[in-house]
């Protein structure tokens, strides 16, 4: 019996342990795609990123292994967002303002440059990530 609970607790503690690793905020993800046309991609540029934020996923925000790290895009996003404004609650009480939020940042962060001299915008309309590799923030988040 006490094999069985001990297997049990394991088991509940290895899946909270992989639910972390999702991305930080489901609904800057989210916005991500939808913003810059992800899902049904018709440039090829589009085409281009979808397949890199497919292949990254959470890293298009965050650097390494860590969560807790961001890389530059998701630095200069963190500035603009803070992921204690977007909780379940609010994002269903309040869809569409938590929408032009982020939509709003996603725009005003296009507008900084980014470490390759090019700014996240420019980067992103030729279907580029918008962070290189290498670029990790030693911050952790807020």
């Amino acid at each position: 019996m006490k094999k069985l609970l001990l297997c049990l607790v394991a088991v509940v503690a290895a899946s909270s342990m992989s639910i972390q690793s999702a991305f930080a905020v489901k609904a800057f993800a989210d916005g991500f795609v939808e913003f810059y046309n992800l899902k049904e991609p018709s440039t090829d540029a589009q085409k281009k990123l979808a397949a890199e934020v497919a292949e990254v996923k959470c890293n298009v925000c965050h650097g390494g292994k860590s969560k807790k790290i961001r890389n530059e895009y998701g630095h200069a996003l963190g500035e603009l967002l803070d992921k204690g404004d977007f909780g379940s609650k609010r994002r269903k009480e309040e869809p569409e303002k938590v929408k032009e939020e982020i939509e709003a940042a996603l725009k005003k962060v296009e507008e900084t440059k980014s470490k390759s001299g090019k700014t996240f915008g420019e980067k992103i309309k030729a279907g580029e990530l918008p962070a290189a590799e290498g670029t990790d923030s030693e911050e952790e988040e807020k």
